[in-house]
């Protein structure tokens, strides 16, 4: 566990359960105040009465409940945008399928950065944390009959990238991590022989990001594994000077 105590107020969303419920029990035992959101009332209470934080039910691809939590909220420190769901197991699904995984893996996370934002500029700045994955850049050979989930997760990755140059210099610090292949109901279907990632790496690296230490690789892409806070603070200089932990077209 990470020694550095935070301050302020985080939100996390999908926070109910598996990855998020984990990076919200971190954040709130490293000082902060943390609000939990995800859509199924009970893991999201349940979750917030263990940590003493507060549980907001919502589903981020729904504009009304983001303006709902906003208007409830107001200014956060960090937000995290976890949420996200894995979508048809099918290349060429039905279209209101396949298109559901980008409105709640990408337009989710759009929209809450849209709300929360603004209001972290104007209260002197911030951190957002947008949790990708790594089958945004992985051969999809990985997984070669699902075309939703890697899509939208590499979107993810690039509105962070891009939107981290536009709010930097306001304050407002964008990253874009990967878990890891973690153990959790999403992930139940694969196999015991998996390279699984410890559950608490994830956790470490959004606490860690909450610090400001890493500020400088804003719009980086960052993995709880292969990038641990004690390893990644040192290499800081070489991924800005070498433009490392970034997705690029290789040619």
């Amino acid at each position: 566990m990470l020694s550095a105590e935070l301050r302020g107020t985080a939100l996390v969303t999908g926070g109910g359960r598996g990855i998020g419920a984990n990076i919200a029990r971190e954040l709130a035992r490293a000082g902060m105040d943390v609000i939990v959101t995800g859509r199924t009332a009970d893991q999201v209470h349940d979750v917030a009465r263990e940590i003493g934080g507060r549980g907001l039910v919502g589903d981020v691809s729904n504009r009304e409940d983001i303006a709902r939590w906003c208007g409830e909220v107001g200014a956060v420190d960090l937000l995290v945008n976890n949420a996200g769901i894995s979508g048809p197991d099918d290349a060429l699904p039905d279209v209101d399928a396949w298109w559901h995984v980008f409105e709640v893996n990408v337009l989710g996370v759009y929209m809450c950065c849209r709300v929360f934002a603004p209001l972290m500029i104007e209260h002197g700045g911030g951190r957002i944390v947008n949790v990708a994955s790594g089958a945004a850049y992985l051969p999809a050979r990985q997984d070669p009959s699902s075309t939703a989930y890697p899509a939208s997760k590499a979107a993810v990755h690039r509105f962070s990238e891009v939107l981290a140059v536009d709010l930097a210099p306001r304050n407002v610090f964008v990253f874009s991590i990967s878990p890891g292949l973690v153990r959790t109901a999403m992930t139940e279907w694969i196999g015991d022989d998996a390279p699984w990632t410890p559950p608490e790496c994830a956790p470490r690296l959004v606490h860690a990001l909450a610090t400001g230490d890493f500020d400088a690789l804003a719009g980086r892409y960052l993995h709880a594994e292969h990038d641990p806070p004690e390893l990644l603070r040192e290499r800081i200089d070489a991924i800005i000077k070498d433009d490392l932990n970034a997705i690029r077209l290789r040619r």
